[in-house]
């Protein structure tokens, strides 16, 4: 309308406000080559393996002796007051510990097989949260902020350091969960759209079908797909010129030129049949207990050898995988016997090929579990203290880092809230966190909000 009245003048005013808008907001990265971190980084990539319900920390890698000493006996201190659901008495691991490797770090019977990587393993069994429900304990660990839409983790990171192959997302998330939050957890919200993570497949699907939506278009020929998009980006530009920047088309623009792209170098990666098959067999490919999440480790070392920013692999089905509150034996020995031997074999792949020293590997979920029994045999959410390890990437290995009480509620030692989590694993990038900003709605944003201290002893 403006451009059609009064010769156009409205549409000049227009432009010219929306132009004076722009310029005062932040300086949009460009996707063309990384950008450079902040200072010498440790690590270029993240591999987050996430157990989605929340695996028990007292049941893995956090041993308690009172625990089991007083097995049905009252906690002899205050619960939390605000807790998920009510639980009663103290309720023993049902599984032994053993010390393994130089280290001596005990390690429960739960993982044979990542127990045997224990030196390369960094454990911070002091972390904690802040809320004891799955969505905003997702959210939370995922973007930083358990009650409002933020970037995640991963864009961040990306924004933050680009991408090292122009063919492939910056950010590729690995069967993500749709629960929970979903598509939030792995969101840009108000960062450019081409940081936001690139699903492949979903919870819902085995990751040997698990592909990027439309990545195959057989109906059209990839030269006339090539003719299509430079005629649309032409049209899109010539709009661009006449009304001022908008990061939504710019990064629609961007994502139509990526996708081009990826129809040749995604098939290629998930294709398996150059791989050794004394590989395939470590990973768990020839057993139906092991094979589904035992690809996603492989998708994602194959991912990050390319040059992948953050790939995350999601553990998780319909019944929310690691959320025991009934049945903890039956239900964690299922789980740690499906990503065990995949785990252990991501570890040592990277190592062998001398990736681990800049890939930092993440494991864990969303909270803990509380020493007190919920029902019989079951355990509620616990985000007052719980266990996150690093491998890789620049952190110690068969280190130990912080601790829980003796009965393993809360954090208690060198606690780490999961801003602090965030704030570490961008140092380890070579980010400032308190520098790694964006402008929106009138406020600088960052991944740890206004919080966040790193924790320099976990540093090689």
């Amino acid at each position: 309308m403006l451009k059609g009245c009064a010769t156009g003048f409205g549409a000049l005013a227009l432009a010219a406000l929306m132009a004076e808008e722009s310029s005062a907001g932040a300086p949009v990265k460009k996707a063309e080559g990384p950008p450079a971190p902040h200072f010498p980084a440790r690590a270029k990539r993240v591999i987050f393996l996430f157990m989605k319900g929340g695996p028990s920390h007292l049941d893995t890698f956090d041993p308690k002796p009172l625990l089991q000493r007083d097995n049905g006996k009252d906690l002899p201190f205050p619960k939390p007051r605000v807790q998920f659901a009510p639980t009663g008495k103290l309720l023993a691991s049902p599984w032994k510990f053993q010390k393994y490797g130089q280290s001596g770090i005990e390690v429960s019977s739960l993982f044979p097989n990542v127990a045997q990587c224990v030196d390369d393993l960094c454990i911070i069994n002091s972390v904690h949260g802040t809320n004891a429900a799955h969505g905003g304990a997702l959210l939370k660990l995922h973007t930083g902020s358990d009650s409002f839409v933020r970037p995640s983790m991963g864009s961040w990171i990306t924004y933050g350091l680009g991408t090292e192959n122009q063919d492939l997302p910056g950010f590729i998330t690995i069967c993500p969960t749709l629960a929970h939050g979903g598509v939030l957890n792995w969101g840009s919200a108000f960062l450019p759209a081409r940081y936001q993570g690139t699903p492949l497949g979903n919870a819902s699907v085995p990751s040997d079908r698990a592909r990027v939506r439309f990545i195959e278009n057989e109906q059209t020929p990839r030269d006339l797909q090539r003719m299509q998009l430079d005629l649309l980006a032409d049209l899109n530009r010539d709009h661009l010129a006449g009304v001022g920047p908008n990061l939504d088309l710019e990064g629609r623009l961007d994502s139509f030129e990526l996708a081009f792209r990826m129809q040749s170098a995604m098939p290629e990666i998930q294709s398996l049949t150059g791989e050794n098959p004394a590989t395939l067999k470590a990973y768990g490919l020839d057993d139906p207990v092991t094979a589904n999440f035992g690809r996603q480790c492989l998708l994602a070392r194959r991912f990050a050898e390319r040059g992948v920013r953050f790939v995350q692999v999601t553990h998780s089905d319909s019944y929310v995988q690691w959320d025991q509150h009934s049945k903890l034996k039956e239900g964690h020995e299922k789980n740690a016997r499906e990503v065990d031997l995949p785990i252990a074999a991501l570890l040592r792949d990277l190592k062998s090929r001398g990736l681990l020293e800049d890939t930092l590997v993440l494991w864990g979920g969303e909270f803990g579990r509380t020493p007190t029994a919920q029902g019989t045999d079951g355990r509620d959410h616990n985000p007052e203290g719980f266990t996150l390890w690093m491998a890789g990437g620049g952190v110690k290995g068969g280190f130990k880092y912080g601790a829980t009480d003796d009965y393993g509620y809360y954090a208690v030692e060198n606690k780490m809230h999961i801003h602090d989590v965030h704030a570490t694993i961008l140092h380890l990038l070579g980010l400032n966190h308190e520098r790694l900003t964006y402008q929106y709605a009138g406020r600088d944003f960052r991944l740890t909000d206004v919080a966040g201290e790193v924790a320099h002893d976990l540093f090689a």
